[in-house]
């Protein structure tokens, strides 16, 4: 069974037969191993994602709040690259922004890398990632702090996302910056533009771009880069700065939104774009003949949803592309948002704007208590967890009734 072609902008509903990514990884992952050389992160990515919700990270009981019906279920990978896993990390992330929010304005800024440097993001992840993140903010802070531009610090927070919609290599940060920012005397300043935007791209452009590519040389001295075979003459330095001269574009992408209508409208993107993986599992239509069928936004075209297919080997190595490196922070925070000054700055901030109207946001559904299947009226509540070595890691069973319920369950 397979899906029309959507003609609005909206993501059709996921049919129930189709497939997701575990299941392609678990139908496909040993001769994808075969063909191709993965790092060991994509080993274990693939590992969990084809594991999840199978029993091999343990199981959980359920009960509901109403009925008293139990459940047993599997316990998720919890793996970040993986798209059945992000919901609550996701949904506990934007509630502590919720707390950040201030009655102001917000700004959507990206930053793209150009293409040329793809082939680099495959052999130095971690290096160009850092370097990209560098770049982009400090760019952001120097104009917060000019005092032609603003005269103030700004605070804001960039999620990287590293792929484009067919998943190809497409490394962009996504920054939500506020509209004005604070003095050295602690007074809110308000933008110079007013509501039409925040900084004038082409110079946030020009300025990023310079900053870039002065931190990628310095990389370069310093020996922190790794060339593909295809690009390895351009280990050395006269040939690597005459590369970037040629072949890099002069204008790079940087591309501002007008300000969001209000914190409703923060709180959706932010749930919109942070932990997300490279594809959503809804967006996979069907796996025929060795052939990928799935949903991507064509930008080109008013940003509508449209088919596309791969065969399934590129497919997967194309998602496995966007494995990060280890401990690697793909959400990071600046200015007066920056880890360990938040809170004192955000109480500093609100005093300087007690005379504006407070900030107002319903929160959403909590996504850890599932609707009860029985009474369809209760919230399914865990109350034991079990890990894949067997040991009980969460315990709340209400009373000995319950548990001898659970052995015959569990013995079941």
């Amino acid at each position: 069974m397979k899906r029309t072609q959507n003609s609005h902008c909206l993501l059709p509903d996921k049919l129930e037969s189709s497939p997701g990514i575990g299941d392609i990884f678990r139908e496909y992952g040993d001769r994808f191993r075969l063909k191709y050389r993965l790092h060991p992160r994509q080993h274990k990515v693939m590992y969990d994602i084809e594991h999840c919700r199978c029993g091999e990270f343990g199981t959980h009981w359920e009960i509901c709040d109403t009925c008293g019906h139990m459940m047993k279920g599997y316990n998720s990978c919890r793996n970040r690259h993986c798209p059945g896993c992000n919901n609550i990390a996701r949904h506990r992330w934007v509630k502590a922004r919720l707390d950040e929010l201030l009655p102001v304005s917000y700004h959507h800024c990206v930053f793209t890398l150009p293409d040329v440097f793809n082939p680099l993001c495959m052999y130095n992840r971690r290096v160009m990632y850092d370097l990209l993140f560098e770049s982009a903010s400090q760019t952001l802070l120097d104009f917060g702090h000019d005092p032609k531009r603003l005269g103030a610090q700004i605070g804001f927070y960039g999620i990287l996302h590293t792929w484009g919609g067919k998943l190809w290599m497409h490394p962009h940060l996504h920054f939500i910056v506020t509209a004005g920012g604070i003095n050295t005397t602690g007074q809110w300043i308000s933008p110079k533009y007013h509501s039409k935007f925040l900084f004038p791209v082409l110079a946030l452009s020009s300025v990023f771009r310079a900053k870039f590519l002065e931190k990628l040389k310095k990389a370069h001295r310093n020996g922190k880069l790794n060339f593909p075979r295809d690009f390895s003459s351009l280990a050395d330095y006269f040939s690597f700065e005459q590369w970037l001269f040629h072949a890099v574009p002069k204008e790079w992408v940087v591309f501002s939104k007008p300000p969001f209508a209000g914190p409703e409208e923060v709180v959706k993107y932010i749930g919109r774009y942070t932990h997300r993986a490279a594809i959503s599992n809804n967006r996979i239509i069907s796996v025929e003949n060795d052939i990928v069928e799935f949903w991507f936004k064509n930008t080109r075209k008013d940003s509508r949803w449209e088919t596309t297919t791969l065969p399934v080997m590129e497919f997967m190595k194309r998602f496995l592309d966007h494995v990060l490196p280890k401990h690697f922070h793909r959400i990071r925070y600046y200015g007066f948002l920056s880890n360990g000054r938040a809170r004192s700055s955000i109480n500093l901030i609100r005093h300087s704007l007690s005379d504006r109207k407070p900030v107002g946001v319903t929160d959403e559904a909590d996504p850890e208590g599932m609707e009860c299947p029985v009474c369809q009226d209760g919230t399914m509540v865990t109350i034991l967890v079990i890990d894949g070595y067997g040991n009980i890691v969460r315990d709340e069973l209400p009373d000995p009734v319950f548990e001898q319920e659970l052995e015959t369950m569990n013995s079941s």
